[in-house]
């Protein structure tokens, strides 16, 4: 059976309270769980101390069982000094798609044939006005 340790969603619409609860992998967000290891609520500020509230001992326990912990929760142990947490790195993440590659490509590529075109322009603009200076 594998095991997180995750958040159940609970309060009213737009009133977010979660349980920070040991739960089958399997199971439903907000449905069966195991054991619940204490609560968080997003709507109190960041500095007070009632907004994570875990059982750290327990925790700890489910923890050295296999439990494996989702990132939000990760990063309330990590701050509690339970378990070492690092933020993520996607360097993908930022860079375009695809499709996106292409079109780029293409814009370029008429870019250039317009840069090509004007310097061509340009120049049988100069040649006509060389051979008329030529000739007087």
């Amino acid at each position: 059976m594998a095991l997180k340790i995750r958040l159940a969603r609970g309060g009213s619409k737009k009133r977010p309270y979660y349980r920070i609860v040991v739960a089958d992998a399997r199971m439903p967000r907000d449905g069966r769980f195991i054991e619940k290891l204490g609560n968080y609520n997003p709507l109190l500020k960041k500095d007070d101390e009632n907004r994570v509230v875990i059982d750290l001992e327990r925790a700890k326990h489910w923890l050295d069982r296999g439990a494996q912990p989702t990132e939000r929760v990760a990063r309330f142990l990590g701050a509690a000094g339970l378990i070492e947490w690092k933020h993520g790195n996607n360097p993908k993440k930022g860079e375009p798609g695809q499709k996106a590659k292409e079109r780029l490509e293409e814009k370029r590529e008429k870019e250039e044939a317009k840069k090509a075109a004007a310097a061509e322009a340009a120049a049988e603009a100069e040649a006509p006005a060389e051979e008329e200076a030529a000739a007087e």
